[in-house]
């Protein structure tokens, strides 16, 4: 029988896809790439053509392959997957970091890079053999026989914990629930809640409603619901979630793992030769040094912080003059806020849903992009995992450049949060071009039974930021993969066409477009759009403080850790958040034991990326305020500059040429509502 996960076609077959095809396509794929490997070294001829064209083709095909993999694994999480999936994950681990260690590779590489025709090479084809280059030395190809065993040694340790840490996170989330039999404790839930958790006791065979912790609901619930002790039941549930606190104390406990990951990151650093992981971590990075991040995020912290402190003073006034709350708990601070912005501003999330049902949101997302980049999307039917994902052709000037597949609603068994990953990278294989295929993963509430599904204007926001990931993938003109779409792009500037599109959620010439009542189709009322608009900077210094504090943890915690385990990390974390916030969470939250994006995900030493690409994106979206947001031609600028080059140049290079000078802080804080 054929194996689905081996076949070239231009996308998977995931109705043919099992997981007993997992184990012996990758070991396949993993061998071939072997002796690709080997007859590369073996030669003595060094050029593109030779070296860098057959491998990045074997890599690619690995890639096809584990995207649908790990991919399934994300939103379609069972046991046996889980477990193909740590399995195989450790070959793949095994593989790259013994290929990024391979001596006669990088001499093959350096050979290439040294040839008198490297200059006559495409830049894309000359940035992927730098980056090569690059690569090999972080990966430990330098080091003598022992240290480089050690090195592949943690690699594989630390492949193995971080998935650990992001099934924990999983299962706590997913292994916890509140039944209520009172209806009344629900008071202050909008409908599609409580129909929600009515449903879900009803396939529990419960009386009564079921809250859970997927975000939706958690978020709904702690900003919206009147009763306090419900919220406190759920805030101690979700910030205790994979900890040695709350109602699941010490099951699916991240703390060893924590410590093992920091020790092991630590250790792998300063075996190649950096005094930290923070120093590592920035090396391939737009950032020069810890110390300029630094001194931006404390900069920023500075001017925000005042206004932090007045918007959390005028919260507790609001609490204590209008409920006669004299002390705010961490789980009232969402309620009261909103209600605060209710009563200043005459405008909820729940307000604004029937506004923004998602056919009408996608619509007017793809004029959006097809105004501003000359792209078509037209929507498709293909092989999908799941009933409500669909399936989109995205055309330039008549020609199919590019796919992705939209999966937006939360479900059991599908993981947290929203992203883009890449199905297929835009290259040149030996058959043909290979187009680029993205998928698109949100979490927001699914619609019920009858009823169409509706957006609250913040997850209209999420969808844009994670479309913009999708466009630098989809929109790159690059042919090699290493630097083609998201590819080679630093990690710190990635999130520039993500944040970019999160600024037309705003204005109000494309608020008439991408909205409409859900029954009537009628526009935003002009006053609960002045209104909405009004409350765009609502406690934005508050907001912009905690991703703050979180990116200085994060860079501090990897610059500094030595020992101590859980204990040191929760103190560092206390000292940083008593410099930077305005107020401290209860001792119970455990925020680092579920902090994914830097244990699980590719944000270790980088989670300030968040706010270095939002100074580049709001400076970028202001070229498109000053010279007209649907400009077609600052938009095809933007395409040709940016999303076309991927990471076949520097991101400040290219920011520059987009721009016409460097990156300016005023937009930022113009766009924050944070007086420069």
């Amino acid at each position: 029988m054929t194996n689905p996960l081996l076949s070239p076609s231009a996308l998977p077959d995931f109705d043919a896809i099992e997981v007993e095809h997992i184990s012996p396509a990758v070991d396949y794929l993993l061998q071939t790439a072997t002796q690709i490997l080997q007859r590369i070294t073996e030669q003595t001829d060094y050029s593109w053509d030779t070296v860098a064209a057959p491998l990045e083709n074997a890599l690619d095909d690995i890639n096809n392959a584990w995207s649908a993999v790990s991919h399934l694994n994300s939103v379609t999480n069972t046991a046996p997957l889980r477990d193909a999936y740590e399995e195989n994950q450790q070959k793949l681990t095994d593989f790259y970091t013994k290929f990024g260690q391979n001596k006669a590779l990088y001499q093959a590489y350096q050979a290439v890079r040294d040839d008198e025709q490297f200059g006559a090479l495409p830049q894309a084809q000359q940035k992927a053999v730098e980056n090569s280059i690059r690569s090999f030395v972080l990966s430990g190809v330098a080091l003598n026989d022992e240290p480089r065993a050690r090195y592949a040694e943690i690699q594989q340790r630390l492949s193995t914990l971080s998935t650990q840490f992001s099934n924990n996170v999983l299962d706590a989330t997913q292994g916890w629930t509140l039944h209520i039999t009172d209806k009344a404790e629900l008071d202050g839930a909008p409908e599609f809640i409580i129909n929600d958790a009515a449903e879900r006791a009803k396939q529990k065979s419960l009386e009564g409603y079921v809250l859970t912790l997927d975000l939706p609901v958690y978020f709904t619930v702690i900003s919206q619901v009147k009763s306090s002790s419900i919220r406190k039941t759920m805030y101690e549930a979700y910030v205790t979630r994979a900890s040695n606190e709350g109602p699941a104390a010490g099951k699916w406990n991240n703390d060893a793992l924590l410590e093992e990951i920091m020790a092991l990151r630590q250790e792998s650093a300063q075996l190649v030769g950096f005094k930290n992981y923070t120093e590592y971590s920035l090396a391939p990075k737009m950032a020069d040094s810890p110390e300029q991040v630094l001194n931006f995020l404390n900069d920023l912290a500075q001017r925000a912080k005042p206004q932090a402190e007045q918007e959390l003073h005028e919260l507790r006034e609001f609490a204590r003059k209008d409920y006669d709350v004299n002390e705010l708990n961490a789980w009232d601070i969402p309620y009261f806020s909103e209600q605060l912005k209710l009563k200043q501003h005459a405008v909820s999330q729940e307000l604004l849903r029937p506004y923004f049902p998602t056919d009408t949101v996608l619509t007017g997302l793809f004029r959006l992009v097809e105004k501003l980049f000359a792209i078509e999307v037209k929507e498709q039917k293909t092989s999908v995992w799941h009933e409500a994902v669909r399936f989109f052709d995205i055309y330039r000037q008549g020609k199919k450049i590019a796919s992705f597949y939209m999966d937006l609603y939360a479900r059991e068994g599908k993981r947290g949060g929203a992203w883009m990953a890449d199905c297929r990278v835009r290259t040149q294989k030996p058959l043909g071009e290979q187009l680029p295929v993205a998928f698109l993963v949100c979490n927001f509430s699914a619609p019920a039974e009858g009823k169409k599904a509706q957006l609250t204007h913040s997850e209209v926001t999420t969808l844009f930021h994670e479309f913009g990931h999708g466009i630098h993938h989809m929109l790159t003109a690059i042919n090699t993969a290493s630097v083609s779409g998201i590819n080679g792009v630093s990690w710190d500037a990635v999130e520039l066409p993500s944040q970019f599109m999160e600024n037309f959620c705003w204005q109000e010439e494309v608020l008439a477009f991408i909205s409409g009542h859900v029954e009537t189709g009628e526009p935003l009322p002009e006053a609960l759009l002045n209104n909405m608009l009004a409350a765009k900077n609502f406690q934005t210094a508050m907001m912009m403080l905690r991703q703050i504090e979180f990116s200085i943890f994060d860079l501090r915690l990897h610059a500094e850790y030595s020992e101590g385990g859980a204990e040191a990390i929760q103190k560092l974390l206390d000292e940083v958040r008593a410099q930077v916030s305005v107020w401290m969470p209860p001792s119970f939250n455990k925020f680092q034991n579920g902090f994914t994006h830097i244990f699980a995900g590719g944000y270790a030493a980088g989670y300030y990326s968040y706010k270095w690409a939002e100074l580049l994106s709001a400076d970028a979206f202001s070229l498109f305020e000053e010279e007209g947001l649907l400009n077609a031609v600052t938009g095809d600028k933007f395409y040709t500059e940016i999303l076309s080059r991927g990471g076949s140049e520097d991101a400040a290079v290219l920011f520059e040429r987009f721009r016409g000078r460097g990156p300016n802080l005023d937009a930022l804080l113009r766009h924050s509502g944070i007086a420069a």
